[in-house]
């Protein structure tokens, strides 16, 4: 990508600036027209938070948001049908009833496509919206948010990452910007009593007073301990420190308290930890944080998916519906991005010999995400899957289009630079540079 960043623009006679020209070229590249682009531009963005539903694993894509119910009993197993939804044309999985009302408040992608089946490799490239390369690695799309919203939410002494409540695992989310933008995981369970002192609160029987005391002691330690080394780690050491410690003993842990919500709106949610997890991203919304991660294990259901989908899905289907309708009712959907997907999708026909007795596996090919608020539409579908869910049939949409477009709604330029360490020159959105294939930025729902 071609940018003259640090030199005076050049203005053509109709006052656009001649890097906007050159930028214009790189954003078709990803599907931009120049009308698109102009449109864009000029528009405000209208997101200022995301909250990203990640589904680690894998989740299916034929048994959630994008059935097919005619494809014969080898590829719906016993979860035949689907359900009608509020939005005429649109059908969903037979487990998520509720959400198959608010259709009108969420867009699906099913020409999601990456190729990969590899578990870490395609976390990578759906987490940071790049392929995976010998000489750079990325930070997750949260770290890059984190990293240019972070004045935007410093007043609060919240961390501008959070992610409930386990780190991601698979990969290093703050790549090479460093560990001072790695996501802040609080632990432990936001459906106990006892969460909002796990990692949030001094320990039973430590008064703030003698917490304020032992950092005044650390600091002097540190001040000396950092004379004689100044390695790299101390400065980690004490940012992470900072967090701890703001959090602890500031305001900012008010947001973690789910004991200020009443009790009918936690049971809406579901009184389980996916559930009030969910709940709680909506307070740190409230409370201003960039990016808030929600990270939901068990989908990678090589064996007995069915009889995971029986448990999970009326979790899912509980706790996003009533994320959806509490956003939409406090005015904040319009501001905040919701994302539901995966490192990929299953495998559309079943797995039913031995030893996977009705499971599914990995399946990068075609699967299926979903995106709501933040200036994306509701009640659309994306792209398309053939007859059985095996292929993608039309508009395809990579993890970078997918990326690019939140971006360009949370008001990031996919084409602006990242620092480096050592010099080398990062994009914020390298894979939309044209050396990957692409569909386009999500322009039909923006």
């Amino acid at each position: 990508m071609l940018d003259i960043r640090g030199r005076s623009a050049e203005w053509t006679p109709s006052g656009v600036a001649r890097r906007d020209f050159l930028r214009v070229g790189a954003a078709s590249l990803i599907g931009l027209s120049m009308a698109d682009w102009f449109r864009l531009r000029a528009a405000p963005s209208p997101a200022r938070s995301v909250i990203q539903l990640w589904m680690a694993g894998g989740p299916t894509q034929t048994d959630t948001f994008d059935p097919k119910p005619s494809a014969g009993e080898d590829f719906t197993g016993p979860l035949r049908g689907a359900l009608s939804t509020n939005v005429a044309g649109i059908q969903i999985g037979t487990l998520l009833p509720m959400l198959a009302k608010q259709a009108d408040k969420y867009t699906i992608i099913r020409g999601m496509t990456h190729n990969n089946n590899g578990h870490e490799t395609a976390a990578y490239i759906m987490q940071t919206g790049t392929m995976p390369t010998t000489e750079l690695v990325y930070p997750a799309v949260g770290a890059i948010v984190g990293y240019e919203k972070a004045e935007a939410v410093a007043a609060s002494g919240l961390p501008p990452y959070i992610t409930l409540t386990s780190p991601l695992g698979r990969f290093s989310e703050a790549g090479f910007l460093g560990n001072q933008y790695k996501t802040f995981a609080p632990g432990g369970d936001p459906n106990s009593a006892s969460f909002r002192v796990q990692g949030l609160a001094p320990p039973k029987g430590v008064t703030p007073q003698r917490i304020e005391e032992r950092r005044t002691l650390l600091a002097s330690v540190d001040a000396l301990a950092g004379e004689a080394d100044s390695l790299d780690r101390y400065g980690n050491l004490d940012e992470f420190q900072r967090k701890a410690y703001g959090l602890i003993l500031g305001d900012a842990k008010k947001a973690f308290d789910l004991s200020q919500e009443k009790d009918s709106v936690r049971d809406r949610y579901g009184r389980n930890q996916f559930g009030q997890s969910c709940l709680l991203a909506r307070r740190l919304v409230e409370a201003g944080v960039p990016f808030i991660t929600i990270n939901d294990g068990g989908w990678d259901t090589h064996k007995d998916n069915f009889e995971a989908m029986r448990r999970k899905l009326p979790i899912q289907d509980t706790a996003v519906s009533a994320l959806f309708e509490d956003l939409a009712q406090r005015g904040l959907l319009d501001t905040t991005i919701v994302t539901w997907y995966g490192e990929f999708g299953r495998t559309p026909r079943v797995a039913n010999e031995p030893p996977w007795f009705g499971g599914r596996h990995h399946w990068g090919q075609v699967f299926s995400a979903v995106v709501a608020g933040g200036g994306f539409k509701g009640g659309h579908v994306v792209g398309s899957s053939d007859a059985r869910g095996e292929a993608l049939r039309d508009r395809p949409v990579y993890p970078w289009d997918l990326s690019a477009s939140i971006y360009k709604l949370l008001g990031i330029d996919p084409h602006g630079k990242l620092p480096h360490p050592h010099g080398c020159v990062a994009y914020v959105s390298p894979a939309s540079g044209g050396a990957m294939p692409s569909g386009g930025v999500l322009t039909e729902i923006m």
